[in-house]
């Protein structure tokens, strides 16, 4: 399937499966009247193939090593990308940011590496499924400078376009998205 093939029929199933209408408080304490909730197309197989295979074509030539991000949003699209680099033959490791560190075992909150492996120096791009502000990604992106890594690109799949670009830019953060709102907010 062709990148505009794909790009498509992705948009056909979040438009289904992850977009929806209605009042709805978000993460950023903001009312909408719309919503995005990434998870049921994430899950799905292939949603989760074509987010993988379109964040793949997005980054490969960003000689990355490692995409991650907050919790829970990033966990599965880091996972399916770290599958479809490697099948690609160009792999890029994954890892999340958990939102406060666990309380028992190794009370980690930079997940996914091995023991004695960091992110230090290391080039990151942070991902994220919805971003609407930008105040999600920024606590991931905080937390793997902190351990010395640079992070390189903040993405997203769907930018509700409500701060998010202004936010990394005074950051000096660059950031993409594979889709606007205001894609599914026309259609």
């Amino acid at each position: 399937m062709s990148k505009s093939a794909s790009r498509a029929r992705l948009f056909e199933i979040i438009r289904r499966r992850s977009f929806g209408r209605g009042e709805v408080t978000l993460a950023s304490g903001r009312k909408s009247d719309f919503y995005f909730n990434l998870k049921p197309t994430m899950l799905d197989p292939e949603g989760a193939t074509l987010l993988a295979e379109l964040t793949y074509e997005t980054l490969k030539d960003d000689n990355l090593d490692f995409i991650g991000g907050l919790e829970m949003g990033a966990v599965p699209l880091a996972g399916a990308l770290a599958q479809i680099s490697w099948i690609k033959g160009h792999p890029i490791a994954a890892f999340f940011v958990r939102k406060k560190p666990k309380e028992h075992g190794a009370k980690l909150v930079i997940e996914g590496l091995p023991r004695g492996e960091t992110l230090e120096g290391k080039r990151v791009v942070i991902v994220e499924d919805v971003t609407t502000t930008g105040g999600s990604a920024l606590k991931a992106v905080e937390s793997v400078r902190e351990v010395g890594a640079e992070v390189v690109l903040v993405l997203t799949m769907v930018d509700r376009e409500e701060g998010a670009t202004d936010t990394f830019g005074a950051a000096g953060l660059p950031f993409r998205s594979l889709y606007k709102a205001s894609e599914f907010l026309k259609a």
